[in-house]
């Protein structure tokens, strides 16, 4: 049997102040253990200067051993006598809604890129004696210092992956607080970089709660079939805890007659296979899913999981052994309706009940780590998924600390996810400039994931050129070619690059027998502003782009799917003209409020043809 390597990163923070050593720990279905959430009304104090973090000399105040109770406020700190000097209260500070962006929710930070303090207080109700408590949070953008009862857990990077800081020795039955100061201050050096085409939504964006487990616990699994083969699942489990060594494991998924136990190693490890028989396949068709149970001892935790076949031979990409054309659409994470940044199981239903209206058999969760309703969602509808990071645009190549940031979302992404089988494409990033520099990050990251994870594909939306020399062939000059399963690449023929006309001529050069997928093509149109189709702007002109663009884009042999550019109109700061964009990127084919562009009819008609074509095969 392949060993299957489940990487995860332990990012260890020392410091003096209390002297605690604390670390971010993957934990693995935070959804379906026991936790008592701490979503709802938090108190919130906005930091532009960090005054609260910084001293007058630009010192961190949470490094020394006495900081300041006046300012310093992490520490939660009540005067105690009138003539006391503390310069924050936040009992009487405002109050602000989490999960949520502080950009939709307060006017006046609806542009706002710098730190707030969020706080809040809670008791707790301890269970069984022995027990362990984790602080979960399912993200914060950008950076986010944690403090619980005065005390610094860590400092968290990187605005859509999940983290996790034990609190066992912190907590009490009453009188608990939880400091957490989030910035989203944009940055050269961070992944994504200072620049990007989406709103920068700063805030606790997804679900805060307190996770308790067992003293020894099941900390990760991976419970997935083996590489083209039905009958056989790959079993991977880990334990973290004080008798995690020589312990029995047991897997049981009844459904399926299935029942293994497992033993694990002086490390808490454990590798395996379990014979299956006449599984039902997860596909968009059948998006079945089994209970799988993992005991240990008195510990149970369930997930619901999904099994089938991923490979791709030549220019076809195979599930379950049988060859797909991923109908799809790109989704950025932002309800328009209600505004602000999507995080509910409710959200994820709409813009994936949009995306199976289209006919979508496939999404392109864009250009960072959805929430995990979303996944789990997708799942559920029979939606296959790409999932990526978001190294986008231009990224600072040399920086080993950027590089070091990528591929701790990358891993993150992965260590969260890799259970559903709806998942099906890991993309290592979006429209980067072809360098040796750029060549080698993204190498790594391509061998970092194949090391984890060696059943999915890999790929990235690299970018099409004209070759010199002639009048529209196209061709992708990109050395990641080689490298990737799929060769996916955004066009914007007809957009910015001519109109739509100049899709009748294009041809596009691919000289490898691999699945090519456009990973985006579109442009822009204001819900109800009418035309001729030489009207930029209007419905029809973006009608009749999307028909020129699938008529040229069926002319490549190896064409296997397509996720057009966007599924709704988003925010986006970049877009500045009056009256049509006014802050939004108009390249939906809905609305920001779910009303159909005509572009949306042309591209459901084209993957009902789809559709058709490929039962037939």
């Amino acid at each position: 049997m392949r060993p299957i390597k489940l990487l995860i990163i332990l990012a260890i923070f020392t410091f003096s102040f209390n002297s605690l050593k604390s670390q971010e720990l993957n934990i693995i279905n935070i959804s379906n253990r026991t936790a008592m959430s701490l979503n709802g009304s938090w108190k919130y104090v906005v930091d532009p200067y960090e005054t609260g973090y910084y001293d007058y000399r630009r010192e961190a105040r949470d490094e020394r051993e006495n900081p300041s109770k006046s300012e310093a406020l992490f520490l939660g700190y009540k005067a105690q006598e009138p003539s006391e000097r503390v310069e924050y209260d936040f009992d009487k500070s405002e109050n602000i809604m989490v999960p949520g962006d502080w950009n939709s929710q307060i006017e006046k930070l609806f542009y706002y890129e710098g730190s707030v303090w969020y706080y809040k207080k809670f008791d707790y109700d301890f269970g069984a004696e022995g027990n362990r408590q984790f602080i979960h949070f399912g993200a914060a953008n950008y950076e986010a210092d944690v403090y619980v009862n005065g005390t610094k857990l860590g400092k968290h990077i990187g605005g859509f992956t999940a983290f996790n800081y034990e609190i066992t020795s912190l907590l009490k039955e009453k009188g608990n607080f939880v400091i957490v100061k989030v910035d989203n201050t944009r940055g050269f050096e961070k992944v994504p970089t200072i620049n990007t085409d989406w709103w920068n939504y700063g805030g606790l964006t997804r679900d805060v709660k307190i996770v308790e487990v067992p003293a020894t616990f099941v900390q990760d699994y991976y419970i997935q079939l083996a590489k083209n083969d039905p009958n056989t699942i790959e079993v991977s489990l880990e334990l973290n805890g004080p008798d995690k060594a020589d312990q029995s494991i047991t897997i049981e998924i009844a459904e399926a007659g299935i029942k293994a136990s497992f033993k694990t190693d002086k490390n808490g490890k454990t590798i395996g296979e379990i014979s299956a028989k006449k599984l039902q396949l997860w596909s968009p068709e059948n998006p079945h899913l089994y209970e799988v149970k993992i005991s240990l001892q008195n510990h149970e935790i369930a997930d619901k999981i999904g099994f089938r076949t991923l490979d791709t031979e030549g220019s076809d990409i195979l599930v379950n052994g049988k060859s797909v054309f991923l109908r799809g659409i790109s989704i950025h994470e932002e309800n328009g309706i209600k505004g602000g940044r999507a995080h509910s199981i409710e959200d994820a239903k709409l813009l994936l009940g949009w995306a199976k209206e289209l006919g979508c058999n496939f999404v392109r969760l864009a250009h960072y780590p959805h929430n995990e309703n979303m996944i789990r969602v997708a799942e559920e509808m029979g939606l296959m998924v790409w999932s990526e990071v978001p190294v986008y645009w231009t990224i600072q190549w040399k920086n080993e600390e950027t590089y070091q940031n990528a591929e701790k979302q990358l891993t993150d992404m992965i260590f969260r996810d890799k259970n559903r089988a709806s998942i099906i494409i890991w993309s290592m990033a979006n429209e980067t400039p072809v360098s040796a520099e750029r060549t080698e990050f993204l190498t790594s990251m391509i061998n970092t994931t194949r090391s984890i994870d060696s059943i999915r594909l890999i790929s990235a939306a690299l970018e099409r050129h004209t070759q010199e020399g002639t009048k529209n062939t196209q061709i992708i000059a990109d050395p990641l070619q080689e490298l990737v399963d799929v060769i996916n690449f955004n066009e914007y023929i007809g957009w910015y690059a001519g109109l739509p006309e100049a899709c009748n001529d294009a041809v596009f050069d691919i000289q490898f027998n691999k699945p090519v997928f456009i990973s985006e093509f579109g442009g822009g149109a204001l819900y109800g502003y009418h035309g001729d189709k030489a009207t930029r702007w209007t419905e029809e002109f973006q009608e009749d782009l999307y028909l020129q663009t699938t008529l040229m884009l069926e002319k490549i042999p190896q064409l296997r799917g397509m996720t057009p550019w966007i599924l709704s109109d988003f925010r986006s700061p970049r877009r500045l003209l009056p009256e049509i964009q006014d802050g939004w990127n108009r390249k939906g084919v809905l609305s920001e409020k779910g009303d159909k562009k005509k572009a949306f009819y042309v591209l459901q008609k084209y993957y009902d043809s789809k559709k058709l074509e490929y039962l037939k095969k």
